[in-house]
């Protein structure tokens, strides 16, 4: 590719040839050249960019669900932080740099050195730019364009990265479908769902399902459930 090319998606959005290798992707995610919008991730050499608007009703409140009960269970009781969106997760030895719907990190895993807040460009105290390493559990959540993506690429990639936790969710059918899975050793297994559709957790200790119901207006509402005691 001739380095003064760039790939025009529309007018206001480009995507420069120099940015197709992990470093120099890297440098521009943090630039003030980095699109505002879309998402946009580099994943072992191939560049998936996402204009698509997220569907309310099976996207944007399910992330809401889950990424709320998540921080009550994480955030609330001073076990880690839980992010939602617009959060760079990277990995060197994975080629991976990607902004998943929800990033959990536990703060064990930061003083451990599994996982490494970047600070942002501009030196100052306490701004981060990017999350390095392996975060404990990345949730995605499946739309009608990032199917292949979402249930190939990134469990890969978040395989090859170490993640040791992923979380699908797909919304969009009549049937609502949750899974959780553990990283094995030729990639990730998917935990056993009981006839309730319960699903242990291995980073929560606990089991989890995630429930919808029409609302007084009869749009979808999601909870994500979390089973009393071990």
């Amino acid at each position: 590719m001739n380095a003064s090319a760039a790939v025009n998606l529309d007018e206001n959005f480009q995507i420069p040839a120099e940015v197709f290798s992990f470093s120099r992707f890297r440098k521009w995610s943090q630039s003030d050249r980095f699109p505002e919008r879309g998402r946009i991730d580099f994943l072992n050499g191939l560049v998936e960019v996402d204009l698509s608007p997220e569907n309310l009703y099976t996207q944007g409140v399910v992330k809401t669900a889950i990424s709320s009960e998540l921080y009550s269970q994480i955030g609330k009781t001073g076990r880690g932080n839980v992010f939602v969106d617009r959060t760079r997760v990277v990995s060197i030895a994975a080629g991976l740099s990607a902004e998943p719907d929800i990033v959990v990190v536990l703060w064990q895993s930061i003083r451990d050195g599994r996982m490494r807040e970047v600070p942002a460009a501009s030196g100052a105290p306490g701004q981060f730019a990017e999350l390095e390493g392996a975060p404990d559990l990345i949730v995605e959540i499946v739309s009608d364009r990032s199917v292949r993506k979402d249930r190939e690429t990134l469990p890969a990639t978040y395989a090859a990265a170490g993640v040791p936790e992923l979380w699908t969710v797909d919304a969009r059918g009549l049937v609502l479908q949750f899974e959780i899975a553990g990283l094995g050793r030729s990639g990730y297994e998917r935990q056993p769902e009981d006839a309730d559709g319960w699903i242990r957790s291995p980073l929560l200790g606990r089991a989890c399902r995630l429930v919808r119901r029409p609302s007084e207006i009869g749009r979808w509402a999601y909870e994500l459930e979390i089973a009393a005691g071990s």
